[in-house]
């Protein structure tokens, strides 16, 4: 009895070491896999803190990777090829010495960074260019450039309307976080799709496609290299740092522990989502729905131009994740108006003080809430903000007005006025501009005209001097004399006509001294 239970207990010992050195293998299996896999995605090193969690699946052999922190997912992604030389080590340098500067822009970006790196992941795109904006705008969605680049991501207002990115009086799309983020990516792939080559598309991001292809063509031509580091030498100074500063800034995420520099904790988890607003309503007044300080609603919603948020299917805005139902819940039970403007159309170009003398409005009111500065003129086909009355107390801007209504002003020049000329076939600005003592660049922009050249027909608004009441006299007799001279010097000239046609040889001289005497 005594031998069956040692073999017993032997053979259980036995058992539990089986078990035990396949759990092991198992476990060893998984750690061996995980380095792999990072090895496999990226040159840096996984934070002994951040390790990513492992979780199983339904079947033992798939496995789920969940990243916990935010900058690890993005070392994670870099898939742009490694710049290295004296610029690179010129503006590493620069970041380095500025963490304070750099921890702020990773402060201000800390509400997007997931977004912009979520949407990059989506479309199997680097994630190194979710760094872009420390480049472009310091991840300020409100920076402006000097060129009129607006944006986190920097577009110009042309390139914006190429990707869909709406502008006009109540919000500048290319400030919106999302919609101007899904448009860069759009760029950029189109770049690299291009190109074939990220830095090249990047080149082509801050410097223009067209740009790049004449300096590709260029080396080409002389059998040159046309890489990245090949071209910098036609490049302008701005673009051959591009590439090199993000690179500076990869380098310092990659390896923060070499610069001494301690990032943030970022989760890798959405900090905000965005709520449907279907009807008009104030920006101060969604932020206190919202219970967000008015700065970081807007912070969220740089978008909108305006103190009012335009209702419609299209319409969103973006909010923390845990308010977004406290907005939606006190939305509903808000029992006051939810908006205080709508909008007037201008038919003729005039002065804000003229225009709200017009309506009952008070001019500072309409000239602040619609951000015209002062001896500015409001110019015909504007659609302008004012205080809403009883009349319009619960409706919408219609759509159509919400979509496209534009604002154009004009400078009010001091001592004009101002006249419409229609363009004669032989006219042209430089002809105009003699013809009424004045400047090309003046009429340019008076009209808009981004060209020289003008058609026959078209209206031109000019601003010539005003004269002095002494000097309008003046004139005015001036010309009631020159009419009167021609009047007798014409009348001189009939009678010596007549006298000919009588063939009156006395009746001609007459005339002849006459007319001699009269002209």
């Amino acid at each position: 009895m005594k031998r069956f239970i040692y073999c017993l207990q032997c053979f259980a010992f036995v058992l539990f070491c089986s078990v035990s050195t396949d759990t092991t293998a198992n476990t060893d299996g998984v750690l061996k896999l995980t380095k792999k896999l990072s090895e496999q995605k990226s040159e840096f090193p996984i934070d002994t803190d951040t390790t990513p969690d492992i979780e199983k699946a339904s079947g033992d052999e798939i496995l789920i990777f969940t990243e916990s922190d935010l900058w690890n997912r993005i070392r994670h992604g870099y898939a742009i090829p490694n710049l290295d030389n004296q610029l690179v080590t010129y503006q590493t340098n620069w970041y380095s010495a500025r963490i304070d500067y750099l921890l702020r822009i990773i402060q201000r970006g800390s509400r997007y960074l997931y977004h912009v790196v979520d949407a990059l992941d989506k479309r199997g795109m680097p994630t190194d260019l979710a760094l872009l904006p420390f480049i472009e705008s310091a991840f300020n969605p409100n920076a402006i450039s000097t060129a009129k680049a607006s944006g986190m991501w920097q577009f110009m207002p042309a390139t914006g309307r190429d990707f869909n990115l709406r502008q006009n009086i109540f919000k500048d799309d290319r400030r919106g976080v999302l919609d101007s983020t899904e448009a860069a990516l759009d760029y950029l792939q189109r770049l690299y799709n291009m190109f074939g080559d990220w830095q090249l598309a990047l080149a082509a991001y801050n410097w223009g496609e067209g740009s790049v292809q004449r300096a590709i063509k260029r080396q080409q031509a002389m059998g040159l290299p046309i890489d990245f580091d090949s071209l910098s030498a036609l490049m302008p100074n701005e673009t051959k740092n591009y590439v090199p500063k993000l690179q500076a800034v990869k380098n310092i995420i990659g390896h923060p522990e070499q610069f001494n520099v301690i990032l943030p904790r970022l989760d890798n988890e959405p900090y905000f989502t965005s709520v449907k607003n279907e009807k008009d309503i104030d920006v101060h007044l969604a932020a206190k729905l919202a219970e967000l300080p008015l700065s970081e609603f807007k912070a969220l919603n740089p978008q909108f131009n305006r103190p009012i948020i335009t209702g419609g299917n299209n319409t969103s805005i973006l909010l923390p994740i845990e308010n977004a139902s406290v907005f939606e819940n006190n939305f509903l039970s808000w029992k006051g108006a939810y908006s205080s403007w709508t909008t007037l159309s201008i038919n003729k170009s005039e002065r804000v003080e003229s225009l709200a003398n017009r309506f009952g409005y008070k001019a500072d009111v309409v000239r602040e809430v619609n951000a015209i500065p002062a001896k500015m003129i409001v110019k015909a086909g504007s659609t302008i903000l004012v205080p809403k009355t009883a009349r319009f107390s619960e409706e919408n801007i219609p759509q159509q007005i919400a979509e496209d209504a534009q604002l154009r002003i004009e400078r009010a020049e001091p001592g004009t006025r101002k006249i419409i000329v229609k363009i004669g076939k032989k006219d042209s600005l430089a002809s105009v501009a003699k013809r009424y003592k004045l400047n090309v660049t003046d009429i340019k922009s008076w009209n808009d005209l981004n060209r020289d050249q003008i058609k026959p027909g078209q209206k031109l608004v000019l601003h010539i001097a005003k004269q002095s009441s002494k000097s309008q006299r003046n004139n005015t007799l001036s010309g009631k004399l020159a009419k009167n001279k021609s009047s007798v010097r014409n009348k001189a000239l009939a009678s010596t006509k007549k006298a000919v046609k009588t063939k009156n040889s006395k009746a001609i001289i007459v005339a002849n001294r006459k007319t001699k005497k009269q002209t």
